[in-house]
């Protein structure tokens, strides 16, 4: 007798089998595909990419190209894990590129537009209160050397394990829980500091 396939209905569905076929069409050109994939993946790619960045001028052109490097990269997916940790990966590499990009072409000059753009308000949020929180954790994570900081982004807010982030960067696995363990404390002590013990979660 052949073996009964699982039930499917358990699993998170990052992309369904039937996806295969829309993944196909998307690889062949196909543009109802791929406005389709686009739109499904547009809202976690930009949040992703938020996260990553230090002000939100950046946020939609980067969020674009790493749409772009997302659907150039699709040949190179192989379903052997979620699609959207394979997109996660490939649109942290973006933001985290960009990131550095950026940073270095602000040392460059008299920073004093950064905190006008740190202060306007996004054109889609969905409250000023998450809008208010997420600058105030992007101050903090700023204030974390670029190896802490990127651990955290990676994964807290890109979800990647240890193991992930270690291949991803090219860090010995101990290194990485070193830089996220000493990324936790610090960015707790500077919470503290700043808004003090009884804003605590």
């Amino acid at each position: 007798m052949a073996m009964m396939r699982a039930p499917t209905s358990y699993h998170r569905p990052a992309m369904v089998p039937a996806d295969a076929s829309r993944m196909r069409a998307v690889m062949d050109g196909h543009r109802e595909a791929t406005e389709a994939l686009l739109a499904e993946l547009l809202p976690r790619v930009r949040n992703k990419v938020r996260y990553s960045l230090h002000c939100d001028s950046e946020v939609d052109d980067i969020t674009q190209e790493a749409l772009v490097a997302i659907l150039r990269g699709l040949p190179s997916y192989r379903g052997d894990g979620a699609f959207e940790s394979w997109a996660d990966r490939v649109a942290g590499r973006v933001a985290f590129a960009a990131s550095s990009r950026v940073r270095a072409e602000r040392s460059q000059l008299n920073l004093e537009e950064e905190d006008v753009e740190l202060s306007a308000l996004p054109e889609e949020e969905p409250s000023s209160e998450d809008c208010l929180l997420r600058r105030q954790m992007a101050k903090l994570l700023e204030q974390l050397s670029d190896e802490q900081r990127r651990v955290l982004v990676l994964h807290h807010v890109m979800e990647m394990s240890v193991p992930e982030m270690a291949e991803q960067l090219e860090v010995p696995f101990e290194t990485i829980r070193s830089r996220l363990r000493l990324g936790r404390a610090h960015l707790r002590a500077l919470f503290l500091a700043q808004f003090g013990e009884e804003a605590e979660p």
